[in-house]
C-alpha cells in the first residue's frame, strides 16, 4: 500500500493525467476522489486506512470477494505458461475450456460463446451480430433496435447508442437512427390510480405498437436488462420480459438479453434469464462477475439456432469480421474458470438465495423513512430513492444534494455506496453475511437519518 504522505502528489497527478470515466469537465483536475488502495472480503480500504463495505461490489462485479488467493494464483500461473495469443489465428485452451463452462450454464441452445473485453464490447457485438445475420439474410432493412428509457448497455459507440438514460446522451452522439426507445417500465412512477396489471399491459402495448410503427421488416431486436441496473435497479413488472418475448417472437424480433450485471450470482442463479425471469433469449451479453472483476472480460453468447441459420450452406460466403485483440485472453479464462470453481464449491448461489431475503426485508424497511420516495431491488442489488419531502418531482439540485449528504454520511461511518443523483444503489459483494448485511442497512438508516436531519434544520 502506498505511504500516506504520497497521497497529495499522488493525487495531483490522478488529477492532472488520469481522466475518469463519466469526468465532470467543470471538475476535471480539482477532483478530491477517495483513494482505495487494499481490500479483503466485502471490504476496502481507503489512503487514510479507513475500512469501508464496498456497498456496490466495485461496479456491481467482485462477487467472490477481494484478496481471493485462488483467483490470483490462476492468473498468475496462466501468465508465466501462455500470457497471450492470437484469437485470430490460433486458439488456447484457457478460453476453449471457459467457452464450454459458460455454454453449460446458459439456458436453451445458447451454446456460441464470443469473448469480449467487457460489458459494452459484448452488447456491441450482440447489436453487430444482429445487423450481420441480417445482411446474410437478405435482409439489410431490418436495423433497428428498440430498448428502454433509463437502459444502459455500454459506452461504446453502438452500445451508448441504444442506451436509454438521457442525461448520458446530451454531448455525445450516438446512431439515432439505430434505436427507438419504450417509455420509463417503473412502476413507481406511473399515473394515480393505475393498477400493476394495467400499467403491465401498457408496456406490452408500447413494445407491439412500436414494432408495428416502425415495421417488423424493420426491428431487428429488442434488448433488455432484467432489471435496469445503472438506470436505478428499476425491477419491471412481473411477467413483463416473458410478454415481450412473446411479442417479439410473434413478429420475427430477436431478443437480446444484457445480463452484465444480472448474470453470475447476483439474483442467486448463473443467469437470471431463463431461471428468474422465465425467459430463453436469442442472445445474452455477460460482464462483470464473470471473473468477479479481478481482470476484464466479457461475453456475447448466441444461439445454436441464430448461427446456424447463417453458417455452412446458408453462409454466403460472409465472415463476421468482428473481434478484439484481447479476445479470451488467456489470463481472463484462468481468472474466470477459477471464479467459476470457487462459486460451485463454495455454493455462492445458494448463500445468494439464503441472505436474499434478509437484503430484500432490510431494503423494504427504509420506505418508512419520511425522505425514502421509493425502495427496489431483486437478489443482493438494491436501490434507495430519496427525496427532500419523500415525493418524485423534486429539482435535479435538490436531487443531487441529498444523494451527496447520504453517501458523504454513509462512507464516514463504514459504508460505500455508490450514488447515482438521489439514488443509493449497491450490490455487494455476493459472499457478505447476514451479519453483515444487518451492519450495512444499520448505516445506511443512519444516513439517511442524518441527511434528513440536515434537511430540516435547514
Amino acid at each position: 500500500m502506498t505511504r500516506l504522505n504520497d497521497f497529495e502528489t499522488i493525487r495531483q497527478w490522478d488529477n492532472a493525467n488520469f481522466v475518469h470515466p463519466w469526468e465532470g469537465m467543470g471538475e476535471i483536475g480539482n477532483n478530491r476522489r477517495t483513494f482505495t488502495e487494499a481490500a479483503s472480503g466485502i471490504h476496502i480500504t481507503t489512503e487514510t486506512g479507513k475500512r469501508l463495505i464496498d456497498g456496490p461490489a466495485g461496479m456491481w462485479c467482485v462477487q467472490v470477494g477481494y484478496g481471493n488467493t485462488e483467483i490470483a494464483d490462476a492468473m498468475a500461473e496462466q501468465a508465466r505458461d501462455m500470457a497471450y495469443f492470437s484469437p485470430f489465428s490460433n486458439t488456447n485452451s484457457a478460453p476453449a475450456r471457459l467457452a464450454h463452462e459458460v455454454a453449460r450454464r446458459t439456458p436453451g441452445d445458447l451454446n456460441r460463446v464470443f469473448f469480449t473485453t467487457g460489458g459494452s464490447t459484448a452488447v456491441d457485438t450482440a447489436v453487430r451480430f444482429v445487423q450481420f445475420r441480417n445482411n446474410v439474410l437478405g435482409k439489410p432493412e431490418k436495423k433497428v433496435i428498440i430498448s428502454r428509457q433509463k437502459a444502459y448497455h455500454g459506452s461504446t459507440y453502438l452500445a451508448a447508442s441504444v442506451s436509454g438514460k438521457e442525461r448520458d446522451k446530451g454531448w455525445l452522439d450516438q446512431a439515432q437512427e439505430l434505436a427507438y426507445f419504450l417509455p420509463n417500465v417503473n412502476s413507481h412512477i406511473r399515473p394515480d390510480g393505475m393498477s400493476i396489471a394495467d400499467f403491465l399491459d401498457e408496456k406490452i402495448a408500447d413494445l407491439e405498437n412500436a414494432i408495428h410503427d416502425i415495421g417488423a421488416n424493420k426491428v431487428a431486436a429488442f434488448i433488455a436488462e432484467p432489471l435496469l441496473a445503472s438506470g436505478g435497479v428499476i425491477v419491471p413488472p412481473e411477467g413483463y420480459h416473458k410478454r415481450c418475448l412473446e411479442v417479439c417472437r410473434k413478429h420475427d424480433v430477436l431478443y437480446i438479453s444484457d445480463e452484465v450485471v444480472t448474470g453470475w450470482g447476483r439474483l442467486g442463479h448463473w443467469f437470471a434469464s431463463e431461471e428468474v425471469f422465465d425467459i430463453v433469449p436469442d442472445i445474452i451479453t455477460t460482464a462483470k462477475g464473470l471473473t468477479s472483476g479481478y481482470v476484464p472480460m466479457g461475453a456475447c453468447i448466441i444461439s445454436d439456432a441464430l448461427i446456424d441459420s447463417i453458417s455452412g450452406d446458408n453462409s454466403q460466403g460472409a465472415t463476421f469480421s468482428n473481434g478484439f485483440t484481447y479476445s479470451g485472453h488467456p489470463v481472463s479464462a484462468a481468472a474466470a474458470l477459477k471464479n467459476i470453481e470457487i462459486f460451485e464449491r463454495d455454493g455462492i448461489l445458494d448463500h445468494v438465495r439464503s441472505v436474499a431475503p434478509l437484503f430484500q426485508e432490510r431494503l423494504d424497511a427504509l420506505r418508512d423513512h419520511p425522505i425514502v420516495s421509493d425502495t427496489r431491488g431483486m437478489g443482493l442489488v438494491g436501490c434507495v430513492e430519496c427525496s427532500i419531502d419523500g415525493s418524485v418531482k423534486n429539482g435535479l439540485e435538490q436531487d443531487r444534494a441529498i444523494g451527496a449528504r447520504i453517501d458523504h454520511h454513509c462512507q464516514d461511518m463504514g459504508l460505500l455506496l455508490r450514488p447515482l443523483i438521489n439514488m443509493c444503489v449497491f450490490s455487494p459483494p455476493l459472499i457478505i453475511s447476514e451479519d453483515q448485511i444487518n451492519q450495512m442497512f444499520d448505516i445506511m438508516e443512519k444516513g439517511i437519518a442524518l441527511a434528513a436531519a440536515e434537511i430540516q434544520a435547514g
